[in-house]
């Protein structure tokens, strides 16, 4: 199914903020070392506007990833992102040399995501990642991969369920903030949205793709703002540092402008090497939002290819891109 983005909805979710809530944007401010940061939600807690994407920094070289890391740091790049599942969890444990080698824990804002949907699992994913990250806490903990049937039920079964892990963890000072990820469908966001929880902060896929096909800036990024809670995006090249650009002729620059132009509080980037990463920095940076007249060119560009969902594999119910611990152990 698409869903068809017209300009003027992308201007009233541009404009969430300003009719109904904090305005994300307008909460940037300059950093202490050039990268601009801006507001996590209602947590007041301030973190840059893009972030080091996990996975990459688990599967590249690991002296250059923690280069890059060190590099990153020193430039000001304080949001790293990461999971339990991340390349086997050598993810984590990359992050945790770089972060110990060079004493910076302080200075950066650590996110990770547990994967499994019950209590001893969950619990579990949370002391592999202390270990790995070396740090007795974590500042963001995500329910990962929130797109199968039934995920909402398990996390939430007040018995057994990874709700239960992950608060009790809270109060014991191991995690600081709670908040969940997806990227197969918004509608299965807005299921999570609507149960009683006080979420922290939530992370989508947010693209100039995203734009017309079942789409989470359109249908979940409002709901996020108006809630205050801490917009996360990911995946604005849609995969691969060029999957946008192998489509329509688009720099990986601008699509990462597009993304930031929303208003969320930071952009996760997968990078592979400095150059990636430099670019990215120079970006920050420089960031201002893009202009209502380039945002329809980029909206004209990308809608043929958009519209058949092809672009965008994880949001395909019959592909497998997700979670390896909620296929291997409960098989869906």
């Amino acid at each position: 199914m698409k869903n068809n983005f017209s300009r003027r909805d992308f201007i009233r979710t541009l404009m969430a903020g300003v009719l109904t809530g904090p305005v994300v944007l307008k909460t940037q401010a300059a950093g202490s070392n050039g990268i601009p940061t801006r507001l996590l939600g209602k947590t007041n807690e301030r973190v840059s506007i893009i972030g080091f994407g996990g996975w990459d920094l688990g599967y590249i070289d690991e002296k250059l990833a923690i280069r890059m890391i060190h590099e990153g740091v020193d430039e000001g790049i304080t949001f790293f992102d990461n999971a339990w599942e991340y390349n086997r969890g050598n993810s984590e444990i990359v992050v945790g040399k770089a972060l110990d080698q060079a004493k910076i824990r302080n200075k950066i804002f650590l996110m990770t995501k547990a994967c499994a949907r019950n209590y001893k699992g969950a619990k579990q994913h949370i002391e592999d990642s202390l270990r790995r990250l070396k740090t007795d806490h974590i500042d963001l903990v995500l329910h990962h991969s929130i797109q199968y049937d039934g995920d909402r039920e398990r996390i939430f079964d007040p018995d057994n369920g990874a709700s239960k892990a992950l608060l009790e963890a809270k109060k014991e000072g191991k995690l600081r903030y709670i908040g969940f990820s997806g990227h197969r469908h918004p509608d299965i966001h807005l299921g999570m949205l609507d149960t009683p929880f006080d979420w922290d902060a939530v992370l989508m896929p947010l693209n100039i793709m995203d734009a017309h096909y079942n789409s989470f800036q359109k249908k979940v990024l409002p709901v996020v703002n108006k809630r205050n809670i801490g917009a996360l995006g990911m995946k604005s090249l849609t995969g691969g540092f060029s999957r946008i650009s192998s489509k329509i002729k688009v720099s990986p620059q601008l699509c990462r402008h597009y993304s930031l132009s929303l208003p969320i509080t930071t952009l996760i980037c997968g990078n592979q090497s400095l150059e990636e990463l430099r670019s990215d920095i120079a970006l920050a940076r420089d960031f201002k939002p893009l202009t209502e007249e380039k945002i329809n060119e980029l909206l004209d560009l990308s809608e043929q290819e958009a519209l058949t969902g092809e672009p965008e594999l994880y949001k395909n119910p019959a592909s497998f891109y997700g979670c390896s611990y909620h296929s291997e152990v409960l098989g869906n």
